[in-house]
C-alpha cells in the first residue's frame, strides 16, 4: 500500500529525514537510500508517495519513495524487464550451438563466457563502490570487457543490480561495444569460413 505525505526535518549532510503523512498519523523515518530517484536530493517540504516496512527493532520506515509527479517504481518496467536476460541467455546459446555443430572452436564460447563472468563481477564491484563512495571501476574498463565478449554478462548485470542503467550516454556506448563486439564475430565467421576461423584461434 502507498501513502502519501512531506517531507520534513531534512537532514541533507546526515541524508535522512521525517515524512509526515497527510491527513493524521506518526511521522515516518526515510532514508536517502529509500528513494527511487538517486539521482535528485530532497531539500525538504517535498510531496512523496511511499510505503511502509518495518526495521528489526519494529520501527516504522519509509521505502520506494516517489517524488509526486514521477513514475512509481512499480510503474515502470525498465528496471524489471526480461528482455536482457533473454537477450544475453539467447546469444550465449546460439554460440553454443555454433561451437558444438562444429562451426566455431569452443575457445570461442569459452571467451565470452569467462569475459561474461568478469564483466558481471565488475559491475558488481562497482555497484558496491557507488554505496560506499569508494574507488570506482572507471567506465572505459567496463566497456572494455563488454567489447572482448562479456557484454551477456555486463548486460545481466546492469538489469540486476541495476546499475548503470539511467546513464544514457553509458547505455549508448554500451550498445555500441555489443554492435561491434557481434560485428566482429560475424565479419570473422562470415568472411573466413569456419574452417578460418579455426585457424585464427586454433581448433579444439
Amino acid at each position: 500500500m502507498r501513502y502519501q505525505g512531506k517531507i520534513t526535518n531534512w537532514k541533507d549532510e546526515q541524508g535522512f529525514g521525517f515524512i509526515t503523512p497527510n491527513g493524521t498519523g506518526t511521522q515516518v523515518f526515510v532514508h536517502i537510500k529509500s528513494f527511487a530517484n538517486r539521482q535528485r536530493r530532497p531539500e525538504g517540504n517535498e510531496i512523496v508517495t511511499y510505503e511502509i516496512k518495518t526495521d528489526a527493532k519494529g520501527r516504522a520506515q519509509a521505502q520506494s519513495v516517489v517524488f509526486v509527479g514521477e513514475r512509481s517504481p512499480s510503474a515502470s518496467s525498465s528496471g524489471y524487464s526480461n528482455t536482457p536476460f533473454i537477450l544475453a541467455a539467447a546469444f550465449l546459446i546460439f554460440v553454443a550451438g555454433l561451437v558444438f555443430t562444429h562451426k566455431l572452436p569452443l575457445f570461442v564460447l569459452v571467451l565470452y563466457l569467462v569475459a561474461s563472468a568478469v564483466a558481471f563481477f565488475a559491475y558488481k564491484l562497482d555497484k558496491l563502490a557507488a554505496k560506499n563512495d569508494t574507488w570506482r571501476i572507471s567506465e572505459s574498463t567496463l566497456h572494455l570487457f563488454a567489447l572482448v565478449g562479456g557484454w551477456p554478462g555486463a548486460l545481466a548485470a546492469q538489469r540486476l543490480l541495476r546499475h548503470k542503467t539511467k546513464k544514457k550516454a553509458f547505455q549508448i556506448q554500451f550498445w555500441v561495444t555489443v554492435i561491434l563486439n557481434c560485428g566482429a564475430l560475424g565479419w570473422l565467421f562470415w568472411s573466413s569460413g569456419a574452417e578460418g576461423f579455426r585457424s585464427i584461434f586454433g581448433a579444439v
